[in-house]
């Protein structure tokens, strides 16, 4: 999967937005001030965090223990909620575009109600 591919993914999601919080790497996607994916584009260690829901977070680390990780680089209370996906053959871009989702909606979730519903109203 290209890395344009997986911006422009992102940046379909309503009010998604890219940031440089940490630099030019990693390429941060928000919504509302919150990010729900960081993206890796270099050639010897390409990767997505994605946040994902602790069961299915699990799940997916299971299934493909050597290319879906714990969030690198989150603290130890955060990596249960956090995914990081070694972009490669292994992992489907089906699969990967669906976590991305996840990722999304899981954040999105985490807002009030008010602003959930703010976010849908535009």
């Amino acid at each position: 999967m290209l890395k344009d591919e997986i911006i422009e993914y992102c940046l379909n999601k309503n009010k998604a937005y890219i940031d440089y919080p940490f630099g030019d790497i990693p390429i941060c996607f928000k919504v509302n001030k919150k990010i729900f994916a960081e993206l890796y584009p270099l050639d010897n260690d390409y990767k997505i965090t994605l946040k994902c829901d602790a069961f299915l977070a699990e799940l997916y680390r299971k299934q493909y223990p050597n290319d879906i990780v714990r969030g690198y680089h989150c603290p130890p209370m955060q990596a249960i909620y956090r995914n990081t996906v070694y972009i490669n053959k292994t992992v489907d871009d089906k699969l990967i575009f669906e976590m991305i989702d996840h990722s999304y909606d899981e954040v999105i979730k985490s807002f009030s109600k008010k602003v959930q519903k703010e976010m849908s109203a535009n």
